[in-house]
């Protein structure tokens, strides 16, 4: 089996197990709206939000910032992409803007999701890690049902991804070697790092994560030691 010897699977999440880009768009219509916004596409604004997402995280990661989870930088981001849509944040009341924060608490998984985990789950201990913090995927899974052994991820190896010590720390957190580990992930980038630090790897895309025009990601870039179209395929290629 391509997998033999891993005893873990992690994933990613955003992109990955979660339509992140529709899930914000869905909350973010509404604000829009009762802020006299109404003509913006919500699309849009759920991707000018996404688009500070890495700059925000490689403060932290150069070192310049102490570790800050992800739902602070969200929500700094979100004060800061509101006047590109005619919308002074100091004119919106905190509770509002800490309200349409929790949208990415609140996303839906791809329809496959919970039904492949399901199947993985008997026989690898299945785990986000993810760049997203411990309440959010906590709240997320709750919402959707998906079914974690443990919520890993960044909050929990105070490390966000692609540094070496998002994966490594997982390993020593799992008290497994890097290649009894394989991370799932739709992002060729996210996977390559993984490889480098000695994990397995799989690719499953997602060729709409960032709408019907995505041209990123829509292959594997490398010879991955899996690529499946989904996480049921996933599944029936480990033969379960």
């Amino acid at each position: 089996m391509a997998l033999d010897g891993v005893r873990a699977l992690v994933f990613d999440v955003f992109g990955t197990v979660v339509d992140w880009r529709s899930g914000v768009a869905r909350k973010a219509e509404p604000f829009l709206k009762r802020h006299g916004a109404g003509s913006a596409i919500p699309t849009a604004f759920a991707d000018a939000w996404r688009r500070r997402y890495s700059p925000a995280m490689e403060e932290v990661r150069s070192g310049r910032r102490p570790f800050t989870r992800l739902d602070v930088l969200h929500r700094e981001n979100l004060e800061a992409i509101l006047p590109e849509f005619g919308i002074d944040p100091a004119s919106v009341p905190a509770s509002e803007l800490d309200e349409l924060n929790l949208a990415w608490h609140r996303l839906e998984p791809w329809p496959d999701v919970v039904a492949g985990l399901t199947r993985l789950r008997p026989r690898y201990i299945i785990a986000p890690l993810s760049n997203g913090n411990i309440a959010l995927m906590l709240n997320m899974a709750k919402r959707s049902r998906i079914p974690w052994d443990a919520i890993l991820g960044a909050e929990v190896v105070q490390a966000y991804k692609p540094a070496p010590e998002a994966y490594l720390r997982t390993a020593d957190v799992l008290s497994m070697k890097p290649d009894e580990i394989c991370l799932v992930a739709a992002h060729n980038g996210d996977l390559a790092a993984a490889r480098a630090c000695g994990l397995r790897t799989a690719f499953v895309p997602r060729p709409t994560e960032h709408g019907v025009a995505q041209t990123t990601d829509l292959h594997p870039d490398q010879g991955w030691d899996l690529v499946a179209s989904d996480f049921i395929d996933l599944a029936e290629r480990l033969q379960l």
